[in-house]
């Protein structure tokens, strides 16, 4: 009996048509050059194919921990002065314990006060002891101290890819590399200029606002023998920014600053009166009350600009100021004032950057993983043709016309999703291609020996293809689930692979099952009753 084949046939040209729009796109022309710029606009080509910079970044979480702590301190004077005790002064001792504050000279009429405010407002997020000496010390508990950490990277990595989208990167890899080492994986494919990347990645671009407690001083013993011969509990010795000399002046600032980081909602490069490269910076809400807060009480006094650990200006508050102002006489050029501008407005990354390793990949390099890359997948390509040619004859050509269409959806299916393709890509391509050549095996022999067992030709296909199902199903679930694996822990090429991988074994369902049964019936219509088909 003839079998209508006309909606099937249908589905197949019209799933050939959309994915071969999938490739291509609507090209320009339709001459080779066209349809190349049509192919590569639509597929991206990754960093081993392309060419570009490789990075491997270690995020210096413990520097995320300190500015928590510091923040609670700022926290602690306030909730302090709200407890009227006066004399307490709240600081963090140890650089190296980035999760100690100690709350020093707590007067001992305030005691049971100072330690009811303690575990209301910082029991949850500290483990909390008093002293002999009139002092308690706030620990931070290890739980909180590693959600710290984790939304530290996960920030960086935010903010990283935001600075690499501003620069126009295109498919750039940004993602955690090795759960638990607080580790970053940064590829950029067809980098022009990875110096000037790699400085914007690395830079903190920490822009804080500080109370200078004295100062100017010509070294740091000045700064020491002015202040009693050691530092104020709350404050910081920091040095003044010069570029032209080693030796500078030194302020000592109030350790907490007034607006810092995410207060910061946008900044612009600019010029001052005299033409020299300068910066211009809104703050958010939030932070412009708080800075019109402290300029409106401290009119006279000195504030100081402080930009990844160094001043670079201090200026005197003239009259209160809300949400803008300006960086200038920073020894600015073009260039580091628009760097400078695109990190604050990406925001500052939570922690300083580390770099493990770094590794660069040529544009000719990359050409020649191509045409090997494509040698290797057309070779293997037509060998397999050619085999199901010779060893089965007319029904290897219908295995070859399926075998194509898979790779047409595949394509297809990258073109459509913007998938980068990668060696490990063009791997899975040609794993694919072999994985559908094992389908058309499976059904072409059981076909084979259903006609040997006397069936006729249409009997023998039906029970081809109805006995080597659940097989083909079997191991294609196996591989899929094997590739799942692969793309939850894996990482870049790793996952692009388990990607291309997975779907062109669903499109091998579709074209060695459906499309292939399709032709196969379509011989059959062809046929007198009885007469063998070629296999």
């Amino acid at each position: 009996m003839r079998k209508n084949l006309t909606g099937k046939t249908v589905l197949i040209f019209a799933t050939l048509l959309v994915f071969v729009y999938g490739i291509f796109g609507i090209p320009s022309g339709f001459n080779g050059a066209a349809l190349k710029g049509a192919l590569t606009n639509r597929i991206h080509l990754g960093l081993d194919l392309r060419g570009g910079t490789h990075l491997i970044l270690q995020v210096m979480v413990p520097e995320a921990v300190g500015a928590t702590a510091d923040n609670d301190v700022t926290r602690l004077q306030s909730d302090l002065r709200d407890a009227n005790v006066t004399g307490a002064v709240p600081t963090r001792p140890d650089p190296a314990r980035p999760d100690v504050v100690k709350v020093l000279n707590v007067p001992a009429d305030k005691d049971g006060a100072v330690r009811s405010m303690l575990d209301d407002h910082y029991g949850q997020q500290y483990d909390i002891s008093s002293n002999a000496d009139n002092s308690f010390t706030l620990t931070m508990k290890p739980s909180v101290v590693r959600d710290i950490e984790q939304r530290a990277l996960a920030q960086s990595i935010e903010t990283i890819r935001d600075r690499v989208d501003r620069l126009g990167v295109s498919e750039p890899v940004i993602e955690e590399y090795g759960p638990g080492r607080d580790q970053i994986l940064v590829e950029l494919p067809g980098v022009d200029d990875p110096a000037r990347v790699k400085d914007i990645i690395q830079s903190t671009a920490r822009l804080e606002i500080h109370e200078v407690l004295g100062g100017p001083y010509p070294d740091p013993q000045s700064a020491t023998q002015a202040n009693g011969g050691s530092t104020p509990p709350d404050g910081e010795l920091m040095k003044a920014f010069d570029q032209s000399s080693d030796s500078g002046q030194y302020y000592m600032l109030r350790r907490s600053a007034i607006v810092a980081g995410s207060d910061f909602r946008d900044a612009q490069p600019s010029v001052d009166v005299n033409q020299r490269p300068d910066v211009n910076f809104v703050l958010t809400r939030a932070g412009g009350d708080r800075f019109y807060q402290f300029t409106s009480t401290n009119i006279g006094k000195s504030m100081a600009i402080v930009l990844d650990n160094s001043v670079r200006e201090v200026a005197t508050i003239q009259g209160a100021i809300r949400d803008q102002g300006q960086i200038s006489g920073g020894g600015f050029t073009k260039d580091t004032a628009e760097n400078l501008s695109l990190m604050l407005r990406t925001g500052a990354l939570p922690a300083s950057i580390h770099f493990l390793e770094e590794r660069t990949v040529g544009p000719s390099l990359g050409a020649d993983s191509i045409r090997q890359g494509v040698i290797a997948a057309v070779a293997g390509m037509l060998a397999v043709m050619a085999f199901m040619l010779i060893y089965y004859r007319g029904a290897g050509l219908n295995a070859d016309l399926a075998l194509a269409l898979n790779l047409v959806i595949l394509l297809g299916f990258m073109g459509f999703t913007g998938s980068t393709l990668t060696l490990p890509g063009i791997a899975g391509v040609i794993l694919t291609i072999g994985m559908g050549v094992d389908s058309n095996v499976l059904i072409f022999e059981r076909i084979r020996e259903e006609m040997h067992a006397g069936k006729s030709a249409s009997a023998a296909v039906d029970q081809g293809f109805g006995h080597a199902w659940l097989t083909i199903v079997d191991t294609h679930v196996t591989t899929i689930v094997s590739a799942a694996i692969l793309f939850l822990f894996g990482t870049g090429p790793v996952r692009g692979f388990a990607v291309t991988l997975t779907f062109g074994l669903l499109a091998n369902l579709f074209t060695a099952v459906f499309v292939s049964r399709v032709i196969f019936d379509a011989i059959l219509n062809r046929k007198q009753r009885g007469e063998a088909i070629s296999i």
